[in-house]
């Protein structure tokens, strides 16, 4: 198929754009699978997971995940996938012989890297030693095991499934099963939470020795549990004790930050993260998914998914519930939204290499974020200053069309 940007204007919306610069280079390519059932819906949880029942119909979602991504094949443009991360819901409730099939089909539709990372989110308690063996030998390399607190009281009032003992053995089950690359997620800010109490729990995931630490705060958020019924939370004194108490010591513990939330040992970033923050690209199947996709024509494209798991069962409906292909004067916000959550930014020239506009196209917010002490006067790099950081949200309404 031949493509030619300059033919005509794009539309979006049913609104004629100027046309943007063709995309010399399309982004990297990456491919999100959600896994949407959970033994237990926690009550702080807004992701869309389900509560499983007894059986789960592993075999009609992979059918229906692989008929999905047919669906998406078209935005292949002959890239090959750098990254698949498995996420939910609990993934690791599924067998091994559903994920291997998945990822048999997937790769007879899309080549994989040869150095491909693939990970999968587990909870512990959902850790078999055996079946994470077998994880292993399909090639996932990477594991996400969402910890959230090694003590009792707190992993009680998070609603969470698995206790102390089974969060301090996830990490020497998932070495014992091959992976010497895995990810601890951490919460802080926990109901009646203590700065001791949020170190304890940072010293303690450490000591396991993870390749990276995602450590971030408890927030409440709308159409959850917390929300309606909420806890008693730490006050803001205590919270900025934890984060700056927080954040030296895994740096003392050579963890760097790269993200708002992200923390790694050297060379061990997460390859599918930097990717969604550098705006790349990727493929979203599963119920409730997202994707973002670039084509050669300049248009970029957001997608989602149908959400509840019993409609995107339903060969009645659609997979896609929706999509819009982003506007010129929505493209600043959209690429800095991801980039400034890198602590070091991003290269000014991967702005217009990504969404084939010129740097121009927000100097206005650029200058006037500069000059508010919230972005780095550094006309080689998009970077947040240490202020900017913490202030974000104020730092991306420069930017807003």
């Amino acid at each position: 198929m031949t493509l030619d940007s300059s033919a005509s204007p794009l539309i979006y919306g049913g609104a004629a754009q100027p046309p943007r610069a063709a995309l010399a280079v399309l982004p990297p390519l990456a491919l999100y699978i959600h896994i949407p059932w959970c033994v237990r819906k926690c009550p702080y949880c807004d992701f869309n997971s389900h509560t499983a029942s007894p059986v789960l119909p592993e075999e009609e979602y992979v059918d229906a995940l692989l008929a999905d991504l047919d669906q998406d094949l078209h935005a292949v443009y002959g890239r090959e996938l750098s990254s698949i991360f498995f996420g939910g819901g609990t993934p690791s409730l599924f067998s091994a012989a559903a994920l291997g099939r998945l990822l048999k089909g997937v790769e007879q539709r899309i080549t994989f890297a040869a150095d491909i990372e693939i990970t999968l989110e587990a909870n512990p308690g959902t850790f078999e030693q055996e079946k994470f063996m077998a994880y292993r030998a399909l090639g996932i390399n990477r594991l996400s095991i969402g910890i959230q607190s090694f003590q009792e009281e707190k992993l009680k009032a998070l609603g969470r499934i698995h206790n102390g003992d089974e969060a301090l053995r996830a990490a020497g089950m998932a070495r014992q099963a091959g992976f010497d690359n895995f990810n601890l997620d951490l919460m802080h800010g926990l109901p009646d939470q203590s700065l001791d109490d949020a170190l304890s729990d940072l010293r303690q995931a450490i000591a396991l020795k993870p390749t990276h630490l995602s450590w971030y705060q408890l927030t409440l958020e709308p159409n959850t549990v917390f929300w309606n019924q909420p806890p008693a939370l730490p006050e803001d004194d205590t919270l900025w004790d934890i984060q700056e108490a927080g954040q030296a010591l895994m740096a003392e513990h050579g963890y760097a930050q790269y993200e708002v939330s992200a923390y790694a040992q050297p060379g061990r970033p997460a390859r599918h993260n930097l990717n969604y923050w550098s705006f790349g690209d990727f493929i979203g199947i599963g119920a409730g998914a997202h994707g973002k996709l670039s084509h050669p024509d300049g248009r970029i494209v957001r997608t989602w998914k149908t959400r509840l798991p019993k409609d995107y069962l339903n060969p009645a409906k659609n997979f896609q519930a929706g999509e819009k292909a982003l506007t010129n004067e929505e493209l600043p916000f959209e690429f800095l939204m991801n980039a400034l959550r890198l602590t070091q930014g991003v290269d000014s020239r991967l702005y217009p290499e990504r969404t084939g506009l010129p740097l121009e196209s927000f100097a206005q917010g650029r200058l006037e974020a500069e000059q508010s002490g919230l972005l780095q006067v550094e006309p080689s790099r998009l970077a947040a200053t240490e202020r900017g950081q913490l202030f974000l949200n104020d730092l991306l309404q420069n930017f807003l069309s």
